[in-house]
């Protein structure tokens, strides 16, 4: 049976935008890269792999929902930063060094305050009945 909580996560991923799933997928990143981060440095080599095993399933996610039919340009070079964060993650899983997912995570950092202000400037044209989506994610 399903604990309040996990209702409660469960209905609001159901019920969000697209928008809003974007913004959450990059917080998973962002979360799921430092508990990596501190995992390494704290030398518990399960929890590193756990954890930027996740952070590397939402950056492929990420990447495979680019569309490329539109903002080509965009689309490209998101799907580049995407593979260097991935190869980070695997340069970082394999050397145990933290400095790789460092820089996976200054990558994400920037992208989501990008698209956050890219979701803020969306919902404002909305409002004034200007429909209007991000470019790049299906």
């Amino acid at each position: 049976m399903k604990s309040a909580y996990q209702k409660y996560k469960s209905t609001s991923v159901q019920s969000a935008s697209k928008e809003k799933i974007l913004l959450m997928l990059y917080e998973g990143a962002i979360k799921f890269t430092k508990l990596a981060i501190k995992a390494a440095e704290e030398k518990k080599i399960a929890d590193k792999g756990y954890n930027i095993g996740r952070a590397y399933d939402i950056v492929m996610e990420l990447n495979n929902s680019l569309d490329h039919k539109v903002a080509t340009e965009l689309s490209s070079q998101l799907e580049q930063l995407y593979m260097y964060i991935l190869d980070e993650y695997t340069k970082g899983n394999i050397s145990n060094d933290p400095l790789h997912f460092r820089n996976g995570l200054k990558i994400l950092e920037n992208l989501y305050g990008g698209w956050q202000v890219a979701v803020e400037k969306v919902k404002s044209d909305s409002d004034g009945n200007e429909p209007s989506t991000p470019p790049t994610n299906k």
